[in-house]
């Protein structure tokens, strides 16, 4: 009977752990981590098996297929994982895979991105871009985008001087 590993490429496994690629790649050099083949994409991959106990949040075994989809570049995925790590206050971990999914159009990952720019989590505070996340989202049809772009230009017109 023939076993299948799974493996996870390296970018994914950073996201996971926030262990940097140098770290990750030292681990590798000393054999303390197996690298296997390059994917499709050519993306290194390693162990899942290695990575696993190096999450920094916490999260339920049910949540190893989401992790692989979103490695493997699911925008859903993505945008859910953001989630579960926005949750665990593992902000870097959340900026990133809201990133990945805003990247695929994901309008609800674009609004997170958004309130991450605004708030400081996981980037520096932009205000700017925050709102221009916020924006895209809203033009996407993200309903609570839309109300937070409405909301703001509403109090903007309002404390505007009348002529």
């Amino acid at each position: 009977m023939e076993t299948t590993l799974t493996v996870i490429s390296l970018n994914t496994a950073c996201a996971i752990t926030e262990i940097s690629k140098n770290t990750w790649w030292r681990r590798i050099a000393k054999g303390d981590v197996t690298r296997v083949e390059k994917d499709a994409r050519g993306r290194a991959m390693i162990l899942w098996s290695e990575v696993e106990p190096h999450i920094c949040a916490p999260l339920a075994p049910e949540d190893k297929p989401m992790i692989l989809r979103a490695g493997a570049g699911d925008a859903e995925a993505q945008d859910t994982l953001g989630q579960l790590f926005l949750v665990a206050e593992k902000y870097q971990a959340a900026f990133y895979w809201f990133q990945q999914a805003a990247q695929q159009n994901n309008a609800d990952a674009m609004q997170w991105l958004g309130h991450c720019y605004i708030n400081g989590k996981g980037t520096p505070q932009d205000e700017n871009t925050g709102i221009m996340w916020m924006a895209k989202a809203a033009a996407m049809g993200h309903v609570l985008a839309q109300a937070l772009t409405k909301g703001l230009i509403s109090h903007t017109l309002g404390s505007q001087p009348r002529s």
